[in-house]
């Protein structure tokens, strides 16, 4: 078997998403935020509340994950959390007012970062490489059933 011509698409898309995802977090981390951070921000703004299974769900981690990240945004101001009145099982998180102005400028950073990593596509090439990238979720997905 002879060396491939090109390198995998699987092993692009491993390095590339790599490469964004750490530049993405330097970003956030240099504006006092991170992506777990932006994830359940982004997440509580688009909604009233969350309870935290809901909010697990939405982020895409698990409970005892989230916990942890909130605990630590609980202790820096960013969010609360109390009991539902009518169910003490379940926590109820919302954004404080400081967790609201780090929202606002964490989303600063991730338009300027969507900006930077869409330098010299056009909006078809950017329609084109969301097609794509759909394509190939859809091929892992199908041989995952």
């Amino acid at each position: 078997m002879g060396r491939p011509v090109r390198e995998p698409i699987g092993r692009q898309l491993t390095r590339t998403a790599k490469i964004l995802g750490r530049a993405f977090d330097d970003a956030l981390v240099a504006a006092g935020g991170s992506q777990p951070m932006w994830l359940v921000l982004i997440t509580l703004k688009s909604r009233q509340v969350a309870n935290q299974r809901e909010l697990a769900d939405a982020v895409g981690i698990r409970g005892a994950t989230l916990t942890h990240h909130l605990n630590a945004m609980e202790s820096v101001g960013l969010v609360t959390r109390r009991r539902h009145p009518d169910n003490r099982r379940v926590h109820l998180v919302e954004l404080t007012a400081e967790g609201d102005a780090l929202f606002l400028r964490l989303r600063e950073v991730v338009t300027a970062f969507d900006r930077r990593i869409r330098d010299g596509l056009s909006e078809e090439d950017v329609a084109r490489l969301g097609d794509l990238l759909t394509r190939l979720r859809a091929n892992v997905a199908d041989q995952a059933s």
